[in-house]
């Protein structure tokens, strides 16, 4: 284990919320009426924050344990989120997927989940390109909701800082909904029928969930009859939200100091993180991302080196602190098996202090011959399960899975439970930017999890 200080670290070289605008900054949209950009970022300094400086460190120590081993990390939700679906059902289906992943991971890895949503915020997306030219005519790409609209006209592209007040807007309810079904009893475990999704009743995923569940039910009643009284804490459950930090004048307008806490906290999400194409050392992105107390995650990909990964992680966590740094590598089926051993290989020998997550999704996306962008449920389930391998095979351990999922009925992702094929993806392809699994593919993951970690912990020869 490396002698850093496991405490964190504070910068002492002048860094504030508006350091990162003396760097680089990538992916950030080119807005044409600066001072009314100026005026937008001036409100959404003086809105109410959407999360707590104590929720963010409950976070932090729960990702803490998951590091040791002692819980396991589910993050999932929209690749980016759309205004228009900013609804009860939409949210309530979303929010019932997870709790049901979540169900599966309790019962079969007998560890904590620590549950994060890619929500309330996830409405920023990168982009290979600043724009994009149909039929001779040429307009700036569509960034997500935050930056402008997805329909191909110059209008609706023209990015508009106004946007960014309704993204906040947008996020609170969400955050808002989340929280009062939560604390209204929606998670209770003695109801995980508040969860049933209607338009799965026939999967064939669903008996199988449906006899864990009543399993679950039994073991509990049988735990409070035997004690007499009800079995704390399974009536509500800790959610934490979690979006790309990508538009870095959004992101420094949440950046603020509160009483008794030193340093400053992100009060927009609970757990930022950074895309591939923004861990630039000297870019604005990493510059920001250094500076503040919350929990923090990198997209780790198969270019990355052993030294460009030790370089970022002294950067993000100088201090070695237990909690602080995330690494979600998502590097493709057909790669991950040569670009992450060397990875992992040079963060144990140097004995820092992360927690490993596999992201089997953005490195197995592709076009079908039909034209839509899809992902292959074969491929996310081979990446994930070499992931689990080749952790085991190097001593160190995959502490948590990053997903892109939905709860509505969707055909994005081919394979999976019902055998989608590319003639399936006209039915339901709804995303505008990425294909996310649906109801029935998310449950598989969880069960494939599971699987997984009862073969690699099972005797040889067993």
């Amino acid at each position: 284990m490396s002698d850093r200080k496991l405490a964190p670290v504070p910068p002492d070289d002048g860094w504030s919320p508006r350091s990162w605008r003396a760097r680089p900054a990538a992916q950030q949209p080119d807005y044409p009426d600066r001072e009314a950009l100026a005026q937008v970022l001036r409100e959404l300094q003086a809105l109410p924050p959407l999360v707590t400086s104590w929720e963010i460190l409950a976070l932090k120590q729960q990702l803490a344990e998951a590091q040791e081993g002692r819980r396991f990390l589910l993050q999932g939700g929209d690749c980016a989120e759309n205004f228009e679906d900013c609804s009860a059902e939409v949210i309530s289906n979303r929010l019932k997927v997870l709790l049901q992943m979540s169900l599966v991971l309790v019962h079969g890895l007998r560890l904590p989940v620590v549950r994060v949503g890619r929500f309330a915020g996830q409405y920023a997306k990168p982009r290979s390109a600043d724009t994009e030219t149909v039929d001779g005519t040429t307009l700036p790409s569509y960034r997500g909701d935050i930056v402008n609209a997805p329909a191909f006209d110059a209008a609706a592209r023209r990015p508009d800082p106004r946007r960014m007040v309704k993204a906040h807007a947008r996020s609170a309810m969400t955050m808002n909904f989340v929280r009062s079904l939560i604390d209204g009893g929606f998670a209770d475990l003695h109801h995980p029928e508040y969860w049933d999704l209607g338009w799965v009743g026939h999967s064939p995923l669903a008996e199988e969930y449906r006899r864990m569940v009543a399993g679950i039910g039994d073991a509990v009643r049988f735990m409070e009859t035997l004690s007499g009284s009800e079995v704390h804490n399974l009536n509500r459950v800790d959610f934490y939200t979690s979006h790309e930090a990508l538009l870095l004048p959004y992101e420094e307008a949440q950046t603020r100091q509160v009483p008794r806490q030193w340093g400053w906290f992100n009060l927009g999400t609970h757990f930022p993180w950074l895309g591939m194409r923004t861990t630039a050392l000297d870019g604005g992105h990493v510059e920001y991302l250094r500076g503040i107390r919350n929990p923090v995650a990198v997209k780790v990909g198969p270019s990355v080196t052993p030294d460009q990964l030790l370089r970022l992680v002294d950067m993000l966590n100088p201090g070695d602190e237990p909690g602080r740094l995330t690494l979600i590598h998502r590097m493709g089926a057909k790669h991950v098996a040569t670009a992450l051993p060397p990875l992992l290989e040079a963060m144990r020998r140097d004995g820092r202090r992360v927690l490993w997550v596999c992201d089997p999704m953005h490195g197995n996306t592709e076009k079908a011959a039909t034209g839509y962008k899809t992902r292959r449920f074969a491929n996310i389930r081979s990446e994930l399960e070499q992931a689990f391998e080749l952790h085991a095979a190097a001593g160190t351990r995959l502490g948590g899975v990053h997903l892109e999922l939905t709860g509505e009925d969707v055909t994005e992702c081919t394979g999976g439970a019902r055998d989608l094929t590319d003639a399936d993806l006209a039915r339901a392809y709804r995303s505008t930017v990425d294909p996310r699994l649906n109801y029935e593919q998310a449950l598989e993951v969880a069960m494939l999890v599971v699987r997984k970690q009862a073969q690699l912990a099972a005797p040889r020869g067993a």
